[in-house]
Order: C-alpha cells, then sequence, then structure tokens
C-alpha cells in the first residue's frame, strides 16, 4: 500500500521540490498551504507522514502540530524549517514533533528521518503493542509481578509481616530491597509507627555513628545543638538499615547492643536511652564470607537473620518485565505530564531479552531516558537497546551479554528446530550489533564481520534490517 506524505509549506517552490522528490521515490503526495488547511486534510486523509514549516500565514506549525496530535496522535510530524533558534526547536519536540530539520537540509538525514518515521508508523499500524495505561496515584509505591519467584517473596512478607522479629534481605542491587523493607512495615503491627531509612553505604563512619545515635552539644567540632538520632526517631516503629554490611566493626558492636539490650548513649553523652525498634536490614554482600574475613561480627549476623529473604535478580523473573515497563511507563508519563505511549513487540522483545545486571533500578531508569528521548508515542527498540549497550562493560564495540539473548528459555520446546534458531538469532544479533558499532556503514560492517559486502547486503535483506537504524526491523 502506497505511503501517503503530507507536505505543509506557504511556499509553492518548496511543496514543489518534495513532491517531485517523493513521487519519483513512489510515495503518494498530499499538500497544503497552511496550518488549518494541514489539519483538515489530516481529518480527511490519514497520512503516514507530515512534513510541515514552522512560519506559515494564520496558525504557525507549532499550533498546528498539538491539533494534529489530537486528531492523529500516531501520525510523526516532522519540523522543517529555516529558523532553527533553539526556542524552537526545544518548542517543537515538547509539543510531540518526531524530528526537527533545518533548511537547508542535507538529503541522506532526510531521507534516513523519513524511513524512521513510516517505519515507526508502520509499527503502531501492524504489530502488536503494549498500549500504556493511565496510572493511578497511590501513598506507596507498589510491588510489580506475578512471576513464581516474586509470588514467594510476597508470601514471605505476609508470613514474616506481623511476627515482630529482625528480617535480614539479600539481594542484588537494584532488586528493590527497600521496597520490600516497606511492605513488611506496611502490614506490620506497627504500621503506625515511623518508618525510618538509612544508607550504611552513604556515609562515612563518624557520620554514620551520629546518624544512626544522635549526638550531644559541643560533643564535636560544629556540634552547636544536641540533635536527635534515627534510632530515637525510630522508636516504637521500624528502622530500615540499607548496605549494612559496609558498616564498621565498632559501630557494629553498637548495634548490636541496640538489638540486645535496646539501649545506647549519644555521642558525647553518658545518658542511656531506650528504645523499642524493629530492625529490618539489607546487603547485596556474602556475610558469611565477610565473616570469614572478619570484616563482619557473627554474632551480629545471627542476630540480624532471625528470619532472612533472598530477593530473585530481574533476569530469572522475566515474565515480570512487560508489568513493570508498563507500571513504570504510566507512573512516568504522569510526572513529566508527557501522553501515553505505546510500546511495540520488537521493544518488549529487547527488554525481556537483556540481563539488567542493575535490576528493576535499571529497567526503571532506562525507561525514564527512553520516555524523555522518544519520538512521538512510540518507544523504539533503538531507544531501549542503546542504553542496554552503555550499561554494558565496554569492549571491541560490541558488548558483552549481546549474545545471551540467542538461546531462548523455553528451549526445551523447540525440539528439532532450537539450532536453527540460536544460529540466526546470534548472527541477527551479530550483525545488527556491528551495523550499530559502524552507525551504518555497511562497508565497515563488513569488514568488522570478516565478510563481502554481497554476503552481508543478503543478511541485512533476510533479517530485514534498517542498516541506518540497525534494532529497528520492518
Amino acid at each position: 500500500m502506497t505511503k501517503k506524505i503530507l507536505i505543509v509549506d506557504d511556499e509553492e517552490n518548496v511543496r514543489y521540490s518534495f513532491r517531485k522528490f517523493y513521487q519519483s521515490a513512489g510515495y503518494e503526495i498530499i499538500e497544503a498551504v497552511n496550518g488549518l488547511d494541514a489539519i483538515s486534510v489530516v481529518d480527511r486523509q490519514r497520512p503516514d507522514l507530515v512534513l510541515m514549516d514552522i512560519e506559515m500565514p494564520g496558525m504557525s506549525g507549532l499550533e498546528a502540530i498539538q491539533r494534529i496530535r489530537q486528531l492523529q496522535p500516531d501520525i510523526p510530524v516532522v519540523i522543517i524549517t529555516a529558523f532553527g533558534t533553539s526556542e524552537r526547536v526545544i518548542s517543537a519536540m515538547k509539543h510531540g514533533a518526531f524530528e526537527y530539520l533545518e533548511k537547508p537540509f542535507d538529503v541522506e538525514r532526510l531521507k534516513n528521518v523519513v524511513n524512521e518515521a513510516l517505519a515507526v508508523k508502520k509499527l503502531k499500524d501492524d504489530h502488536d503493542f503494549v498500549d500504556i495505561k493511565p496510572s493511578e496515584e497511590t501513598s506507596h509505591v507498589q510491588i510489580i509481578g506475578k512471576s513464581p519467584a516474586i509470588k514467594e517473596v510476597f508470601k514471605m512478607i505476609g508470613r514474616v509481616a506481623a511476627s515482630d522479629v529482625s528480617v535480614l534481605i539479600n539481594g542484588e542491587s537494584g532488586t528493590g530491597k527497600e521496597l520490600i523493607a516497606r511492605a513488611i512495615y506496611r502490614y506490620s503491627d506497627r504500621s503506625d509507627k515511623p518508618f525510618i531509612a538509612v544508607n550504611c553505604a552513604a556515609l562515612p563512619d563518624t557520620l554514620l555513628e551520629s546518624e544512626l545515635f544522635g549526638y550531644e552539644k559541643g560533643s564535636f567540632t560544629n556540634a552547636v545543638q544536641s540533635r536527635q538520632g534515627k534510632f530515637e526517631a525510630a522508636n516504637q516503629g521500624t528502622m530500615f538499615l540499607d548496605e549494612v554490611a559496609d558498616m564498621s566493626l565498632p559501630l557494629q558492636a553498637k548495634l548490636l547492643r541496640v538489638i540486645q539490650e535496646g539501649t545506647f548513649e549519644r555521642i558525647g553523652s553518658n545518658k542511656t536511652i531506650k528504645v523499642d525498634v524493629r530492625l529490618i536490614s539489607a546487603t547485596n554482600k556474602n556475610l558469611e564470607n565477610a565473616i570469614q574475613s572478619g570484616a563482619f561480627r557473627e554474632d551480629l549476623y545471627y542476630r540480624l537473620k532471625v528470619i532472612s529473604m533472598s530477593l530473585p535478580p530481574l533476569r530469572i523473573r522475566r515474565e515480570d518485565i512487560p508489568l513493570l515497563t508498563e507500571y513504570f511507563l504510566a507512573r512516568q508519563c504522569r510526572h513529566l505530564n508527557k501522553p501515553l505511549v505505546s510500546v511495540p513487540r520488537e521493544t518488549m522483545d529487547a527488554l525481556t531479552g537483556y540481563d539488567w545486571p542493575g535490576n528493576v533500578r535499571e529497567l526503571e531508569n532506562l525507561l525514564k531516558r527512553a520516555l524523555l528521548l522518544s519520538k512521538g508515542s512510540v518507544i523504539l527498540p533503538s531507544a531501549v537497546t542503546s542504553e542496554m549497550v552503555q550499561s554494558l562493560p565496554p569492549q571491541t564495540g560490541i558488548q558483552s551479554g549481546t549474545y545471551i539473548r540467542s538461546i531462548p528459555y523455553d528451549f526445551g520446546k523447540m525440539e528439532g528446530k532450537l539450532y536453527d534458531h540460536v544460529v540466526s538469532q546470534a548472527e541477527y544479533e551479530l550483525i545488527t550489533a556491528c551495523l550499530r558499532f559502524t552507525q551504518g556503514n555497511q562497508v565497515k560492517a563488513a569488514r568488522m564481520l570478516g565478510i563481502s559486502r554481497a554476503m552481508l547486503h543478503e543478511r541485512i535483506e533476510k533479517y530485514k534490517i534498517q542498516p541506518e537504524n540497525p534494532t529497528l526491523r520492518i
């Protein structure tokens, strides 16, 4: 089906140039002379792409793009103008422009932008999408997931919340240890009392001690007045000590006393303070190894882990990634005051295939960046895969960890087809990685791969790869 491109410009010679160029390329060209005319044409003819000037009589391009986005939010709009001031560029992108090109423009650059915009429109028209739904504002951050691994965590929260014992949470960085601690607190009998969180790795020893236990006026330089510590503030409530393995041995001794006796003294004071605090601790380190090396007290370890919980890394609960993606994007769209977006299947495949060394925190941060940099209402695969590559250890330009996605996690169901699947998937990933590294230069990519230019072209056709945007399959 022939793609329709709407050209919006008040100058006949500009429209003629576009018409001549794109009609010869096989596109159907529609024209409008101003913003109001463009809105009417969009409503009647539903073009696949709009190329629009900003400076026109009557309604400007910036006003028109807002109206067009209301009528047809999925139509990409590329702004082309001779007035490339920073204010105009920012305004155009803020109002949802797919891209912004200045006159005189590079023809190859324009072709690439048009191809990318039409590919996005095709994705929207032809592929399965996760349409992000509005999120409901809650008073607490939710634990999202339905995988067997996260359901076991839910069960453990339910078992330990009501008991008034110490809990030690183990898990890699970014798995949500504080979130679990807050859930235990929320369902406990102390939920109407304070919840105080302290990151033991964020403060040097002397500051951490004063933060936890407080100090008296004049006990050290700059102690101009007495200050209550976190343990006092958490009395009758819950204290969460994150990265507890980073606490020094002297501080561990003071913490042990609080657990055993419920008492401590402020820095610079001999007055004993009594508190009743439930302790939840967390670490991403192996405390047994720390005990063996003398870096952590064994007696404190057993006091902290009356109940022990282990959080699964995100790579173990991949089936939760679509749910987490929808949740994070909906929250960010609301917080950033952006319209809701859609996630094509290719993007979701990239998200679920990645190993997430930074776990849920990395996913949330990546989605926030992708949303801020997204073009139109679609989160393209390239918006997430480029961030994934950057987060992996740099090697030769083709990053480690890329090829783990070649092996399907349900390979037991692929009897008789597994070898061909893995080989073709690995070949696809290798070629796209090389094209990313060479920024679409096929000559350099073929040389890097050690294959002929013709063979590379054949593989690009086979796997339907866009060389200029190799993470986007059309």
